[in-house]
């Protein structure tokens, strides 16, 4: 017996109840995803539009916009890089404006949607697009409809700005290559200045 009063085998007595109502929640959770009751929320009739087309899908209340591109429209331009809105692999557009969609609920979009497959018009790139091209700001490729997306909105300011304004703008969006140097003087042609 201790000073608290607790002796080793009550404590013990005490962790073999706790495990055991554990085990038995466990069971009940197991059942439940065998057909004796829902696991999870049933799905959520979702309609959007995107790269000016509307879809309609059904995804789970919890599944993020990213998800939703990715695994249940088949656009798989937007990548998955960190999944919690650090990297900026996963910018889009939404009503214009950029955002992280592994950060947003599909749930939540209520404006048109524009990923890095809708940029483009037909066969004509969009004029980011092709400064990425020209000025080669890009090397492993993973970053950069991201980078692209980001610079895009930039770009639709018709601002002038310099390659400070430049790096303060892109700066949500990592290149693990480190090809900095040429992403500026993409967007630094894209937006007007001199390559």
């Amino acid at each position: 017996m201790t000073e608290s009063g607790v002796s080793r085998r009550r404590f013990l007595e005490g962790a073999a109840v706790v495990s055991a109502g554990t085990a038995a929640v466990g069971v009940g959770v197991v059942l439940a995803r065998d057909g004796a009751g829902p696991a999870v929320e049933p799905g959520t009739a979702l309609r959007l539009t995107v790269n000016g087309q509307v879809r309609e899908v059904m995804a789970e209340p919890r599944t993020t916009l990213l998800d939703l591109l990715r695994e249940h429209l088949g656009l798989t331009g937007t990548k998955k890089g960190c999944d919690r809105g650090q990297c900026g692999a996963c910018t889009v557009h939404i009503g214009g404006n950029t955002a992280l969609s592994c950060l947003t609920l599909a749930t939540t979009v209520h404006e048109p949607v524009t990923t890095i497959e809708g940029l483009a018009d037909g066969g004509q790139l969009h004029p980011v697009q092709q400064a990425f091209l020209e000025q080669d700001g890009m090397q492993c490729g993973f970053c950069t409809p991201g980078q692209i997306m980001s610079a895009s909105a930039l770009a639709a300011t018709r601002q002038p700005v310099g390659d400070d304004e430049i790096r303060e703008y892109m700066s949500g969006n990592i290149c693990r290559c480190s090809a900095y140097p040429n992403i500026v003087a993409a967007v630094r042609q894209a937006c007007g200045g001199a390559a």
